[in-house]
Parts: C-alpha cells; sequence; structure tokens
C-alpha cells in the first residue's frame, strides 16, 4: 500500500541518502532509525508530498503521491516534530481547529473524550500558552484519537512524554495498527507494541 522506490535526497550538496526502497502493509508500523542527520525528517517529509526527492517516487496504492496528491491527504495524517499548536486558542478550540484544517468535523462530546484521554481534561478551557512543553505534546496528539485515516506519519511523537502518556500512545497505536491502519515514525527506541506489527527501516547503514 505504501511504497518507496529509489529515493535519493541532497540537502546543502551533502547526500543524504540514496536509493532508498521499501514497503510497507496495512497493519505495520515502520520504525525509521538513523543517527542526527541521516535524513529521517527529510524522508518523513518526502513521504508527506512536502518535499520531492532528487530520485525516485513514493506510491500510495500504486500511484505516485504527487501525481495523486487529493487521494493521499485524504488517507495521510502528519504530525511533526513541533506540535502545530496556536498559543491563543484554548486547548479544546486547537483540537476542533486542527481537526476542521484536517477536513474532520468531530463532535463535541469526540472532542471532549480525546482531550480526556490524553489527561488535560482540566484545561480544556485553558490558552495553550500556559501549558508545559509535555502538555503541548499530548494536546498535539489527541489528534489521533479523532483520526481514523490509513497512514499516520509521525515526527519523534514520544518527545517530552511521561512514562504514562508513553503508554497510552503506545496502545493507541497498537489499537490503529490492529485496524488496519499504517504507522511510519521516527524515535529514538523502538516502541512497545508487538513485535507482529514492527518493521525496522535504519538510516545512513
Amino acid at each position: 500500500m505504501l511504497e518507496l522506490i529509489g529515493l535519493t535526497c541532497l540537502r546543502g550538496g551533502r547526500r543524504l541518502f540514496e536509493n532508498v526502497s521499501f514497503k510497507a502493509n496495512p497493519g505495520e508500523l515502520v520504525h525509521l532509525q538513523g543517527a542526527n542527520g541521516s535524513g529521517k525528517t527529510s524522508l518523513l517529509r518526502i513521504l508527506t508530498g512536502l518535499s520531492s526527492p532528487d530520485a525516485g517516487e513514493v506510491r500510495w496504492n500504486g500511484a505516485n503521491i504527487l501525481d495523486a496528491r487529493d487521494a493521499f491527504v485524504a488517507d495521510m495524517l502528519y504530525l511533526g516534530h513541533q506540535p502545530a499548536i496556536k498559543d491563543d486558542l484554548t486547548v479544546r478550540e486547537n483540537l476542533v481547529v486542527s481537526s476542521r484544517l484536517a477536513g474532520l468535523n468531530p463532535t463535541p462530546d469526540l472532542v471532549k473524550s480525546a482531550i480526556e484521554i490524553v489527561g488535560l481534561g482540566g484545561r480544556a478551557t485553558v490558552p495553550a500558552r500556559v501549558l508545559s512543553q509535555g502538555q503541548r505534546r499530548r494536546l498535539a496528539l489527541a489528534r489521533l484519537w479523532l483520526d481514523n485515516r490509513r497512514l499516520w506519519i509521525l515526527d519523534e511523537p514520544f518527545t517530552a512524554l511521561d512514562v504514562n502518556a508513553t503508554v497510552l500512545l503506545e496502545s493507541r497505536l497498537a489499537q490503529h495498527l490492529s485496524e488496519g491502519g499504517m504507522v511510519v515514525l521516527t524515535t529514538h527506541q523502538p516502541p512497545a507494541i508487538p513485535q507482529d506489527y514492527l518493521r525496522i527501516l535504519s538510516m545512513g547503514s
């Protein structure tokens, strides 16, 4: 369903990676590994269509994602390393706005449930600017409880999470995979999910 074919990426005259090929199927989590500077974030941006490779292509359901952009975006959620949060909006407003920008229209009850699940129920009406780094990360990840698109691309989703939030996120990822979803993510440690779901793609090796 997701296929990388001979991807090559150059940045500032330096070759980050070349000839990267990979296939991932429904129910699989691809853990993208590699040292800092090996091109992990650049590869994620190519996978989302935000950047173009210097060679090769990414296919979704057999079609180049640059040629079938609308269909691909309808199936894909991308959460970058920096949470896309508006400081002047409340926790609830941030989640509603981000959902609507993604073409989703969750009910107030679903929004409330997602906020409570990630442990921000008591902060739903406070502006995001007062949140700690860990709380901001929880707010960004609350989108995962409102989004059922098939492919999730996540850049360092475990950053700034405490133990409880880490376990919660691992559980949500496992649920998504068990329902036939797919995940591509970067993280320093492999997530604690069933090994049957996990695949490794090493950069710079």
